[in-house]
Order: structure tokens, then sequence, then C-alpha cells
């Protein structure tokens, strides 16, 4: 019997997708599923779920229910990883209201900035963990890892246990596609598109519709119906924030970004700048958006987890997540694309060896076989690095225990330098290293002079 091991059960409502998407395929409708998680009462609520779940679509899945890491990846053949280290509160909170002491503002802080950094920290530990047991308990499986920061975490895992199978998904690619089918008026069924670069800051190099026996180039579209103010439509994820920036961006760099703008504004130095608030309201850029969606889902969490204990039966509609999709190519041999994230071992020549990359990979029985992309254009390169290099340092500050890399990362952040001076930013972790040293290894603690 196949068995999927999900660490981080406790959100109910993300386990419901992934495992739904695996019930629905006759491949994995049989599986052991087993649930971990350190939250016992969260844990009970995702199996009473899942197990309606399976009850609903008349699947023959075994389901069981754990706190114990090691029991549930005992056997595994694949390792599904969702997670955050130090939750909302107190981690996610400390991420922004101390940068925001500062003068420093972010939206989203989880994948790069000094929030990025510091949920890296926190979080490959974590990751290398899992790993270490599987390599001893199941080091056949494959690792599905949905973790923020996804490139730091799929580097990090890469340089460390290089050994271990593993692919970062994310569903920017699917997502962004969905967004510019609807801007254009178009089936997203109806498009065709080449992707590449780094997780939150890939590119569509290629973007077309079908036109007659052919394809016509959608970009003309693009930049004629931003230019005109038809376009972007109001965001289908946030209307908060209308896809404005990422459209700018391609204005200037002639390529469209797969990261929602609220994301990819602080990714950059041109947005968020405190000297000038009017960049805030044109770009219409939501600040402390992450802390604010999360106060939503908390007041919607226990009334979402109860409707869904309570109902009699449990509908699922295939989510546009990979996990279901590689487990059956893998299982019965279906080839499928999909976007994953996988040490660049040549798959773009431009970007450095080993660096977590975002490309088309092909899955079936011989396993995920990364693309070669030889043509990432050298400007879009370049804008990737300056993300790559605080990626980078973060990965070196944790696989040799070397503080200082972490002030270098923060320094060669984007947005953090677009705003501090080199002693405010020395500053700036120092204070969040001291805030997160319940969560982080003890060789990040800051050694102050008396």
């Amino acid at each position: 019997m196949t068995k999927i091991a999900f660490i981080g059960a406790g959100s109910t409502v993300f386990v419901k997708n992934l495992i739904g998407d695996a019930l629905l395929r006759p491949a994995l409708a049989e599986a052991h599923i087993s649930l971990m998680d350190i939250d016992p009462a969260r844990l009970d609520e995702s199996a009473v779920i899942v197990r309606k779940l399976v009850a609903s679509l008349d699947a023959g899945a075994r389901v069981t229910a754990t706190t114990d890491r090691r029991a549930a990846l005992d056997g595994a053949d694949f390792v599904i990883v969702a997670f955050q280290i130090g939750g909302y509160r107190p981690c996610t909170v400390t991420d922004f209201e101390i940068p925001k002491a500062y003068g420093l503002r972010q939206t989203i802080a989880d994948t790069l900035g000094v929030g990025g950094i510091m949920r890296g920290l926190r979080t490959v530990p974590h990751l290398w963990a899992i790993a270490e047991d599987m390599r001893a308990i199941c080091p056949g499986a494959l690792m599905l890892n949905y973790v923020n920061p996804m490139a730091i975490n799929t580097w990090a895992l890469a340089a460390r246990y290089p050994e271990i199978r593993q692919v970062g998904l994310c569903h920017s690619v699917q997502g962004t596609a969905f967004e510019l089918a609807r801007d254009l008026g178009l089936n997203v069924d109806d498009l065709r598109y080449r992707v590449a670069g780094i997780n939150h800051m890939a590119f569509f190099l290629t973007l077309e519709a079908r036109h007659g026996e052919g394809w016509r180039d959608l970009y003309p579209a693009l930049r004629a119906g931003y230019r005109a103010g038809r376009i972007p439509l109001e965001s289908h994820w946030n209307a908060r924030c209308p896809n404005l920036v990422r459209y700018e961006v391609m204005e200037h760099f002639g390529y469209f970004v797969t990261e929602s703008s609220e994301h990819f504004a602080e990714y950059v130095p041109w947005f968020i700048k405190s000297h000038r608030p009017d960049l805030i309201e044109q770009f219409r850029i939501p600040l402390d958006e992450y802390p604010r969606r999360c106060e939503e889902q908390v007041a919607a969490w226990a009334k979402q987890a109860e409707s869904l204990k309570t109902a009699p039966r449990l509908e699922h509609t295939a989510s546009q997540e990979y996990a279901a999709t590689i487990m059956e190519s893998l299982l019965a041999g279906t080839p499928s694309v999909i976007y994953g994230n996988v040490a660049n071992h040549g798959h773009i020549p431009q970007l450095p060896e080993g660096a977590a990359v975002e490309v088309p990979t092909l899955v079936d029985a011989n396993g995920l076989q990364p693309t070669l992309v030889p043509d990432l254009p050298s400007h879009l390169a370049a804008l990737i690095r300056t993300n790559l290099n605080v990626q980078e340092l973060t990965v070196q500050a944790l696989l040799n225990e070397d503080r200082a890399h972490i002030y270098h990362a923060a320094m060669l952040d984007p947005r953090t330098s677009a705003d501090l001076d080199l002693r405010q930013i020395r500053a700036l972790v120092d204070d969040l290293l001291i805030a997160h040293a319940d969560w982080l290894p003890d060789w990040c603690s800051p050694r102050r002079a008396a």
C-alpha cells in the first residue's frame, strides 16, 4: 500500500485540498494517509475531516494520525511537508513589528527581506531534522515541500541532504496563468506558456493563446491593455492589491513575473519607500497584508473547521496544487509537467550552481526530470541574482553556523537596504535574533558587548 505522510497536518483546509486531490486519483485512492502534527487538537480536526472525505468520495484510503514524526514517516513513499515554525503568534507578528519600529514596512515577509531571513533560520533546522529521519526510515521517499521560504528551504535541503529526493512546490505559476487569462478575457486552458526563474521570481518567457491553427503571442495585448488602463482587473486572489506592481515591472523588464504584487513589491527596491508614500497609493500596495490576512483567517478558522467536521458529506473539486499530480505520475507512469523548485545543476546556466530554481519539470515513472532553460534573458538573471544573494548568504549562515552572514544577507536585501543604513540593519537583525531566540539555533544568538 502506498503511504503518504503529511507533516504539519494541523492546517485543516490545506490538508483537505491536498489529500482530497489525492483521493480523486485512482493510483492514490487506496493509500495509507498518515497525518502528523505537534498540536493534538488540530491534528484531530484534520483526521476527522480526512476520514469524512474518504467516505464521501468512496475511496479506500486508510487514515491514521500521530504526533510522532518518525511513526508517520515509517514506510512512507511520499512526505508532504507544510508547517510554519513559530506560527503567526509570536513569530510572524515579531517579524513585522520590530522592523516597523525601524521604519521598515513589509507586506508578506515570508520569502525575502528580514522576515524571510528569520523564517528561513527558524525553519531549515526542522526540515533538516525531517530529512535526517527520512534518511534513516524512508530513504527512497519523495519530499513534497510546501514550506516557505521555499527557495531558501530547497537550497538548504539540497546542500545538506543531496541524497534526499525533494521538490519545492508552489501555486504561483498556475495562479498567475489564471489571472493573465482573466485579464485578457481568455480561458486558461487555451494558454501555452514557458516559465523559469526562482520561486516567487520566475518569469513567463513565452505566453501564447490558441489562434486558428497556431498560437499568438499575448504580450502585445498585455502591454496595450496596461498602457490603456484596461488591465489589470481587480485581483482574483486579493481585492486589496490589484497587479499594478507586476504590470509595471513588465513594462520596464518586458516579462511578467509569477508572484503577486503584494509579494513582489518587497523583493525589489522600487515600490515601498518610507519617503515615497505616493508609491504605496499609486500601486495600491497593502502594507502589513500578511498579519491582516492571518487575523481574518484566525477569526474564520474555528467556524470553518466546525463546518467541515459537522457536514454530512464533504465534496471536493481538484485544486491547482501539484502534489497529487506528481504522486500519480510517479506511481502510474502517466507523464505530467509541473513547475518544481529544484537544485540548479545546469538547469538555468545563467544562475548559480546549487541555487533553488523553478523550472518546467517532467514527471513520470522515471522520476522528476527538470528541464533545461538556456535562454533566460540576462537582465532577468541579473534581477533574480539580487534575491539569490540574500538566499545564498542565509543558506551559508545555516550550513556553517556563521552568524555574520545573517547580517550580510539583510544588508544585501533590496528592500531592506532601500530604507536602512548598515548600522540600522545590524541593530534590527540583533533585535530580531534576540526576540526569536526560543525558535532559533543557539549559534544565532548575538553576543553584544556590555
